[in-house]
């Protein structure tokens, strides 16, 4: 699996919460379907492009 996200960016901004180390794997996942959701929109409406409203 891809890394889409950075950790120590999650964990600065979530600088008052300690992170378990599997909550990462989790939001990987997460991030890897909402992108794989927008590419599908932008496909669905004849774009390669990926925009905003694919979100």
């Amino acid at each position: 699996m891809a890394d889409f996200i950075v950790k120590s960016a999650v964990k600065d901004r979530l600088d008052d919460q300690n992170v378990a180390a599997d909550f990462y794997d989790a939001l990987d996942e997460d991030v890897a379907e909402l992108l794989d959701d927008a590419a599908r929109r932008a496909a669905d409406n004849d774009r390669k492009t990926v925009q905003t409203r694919d979100l």
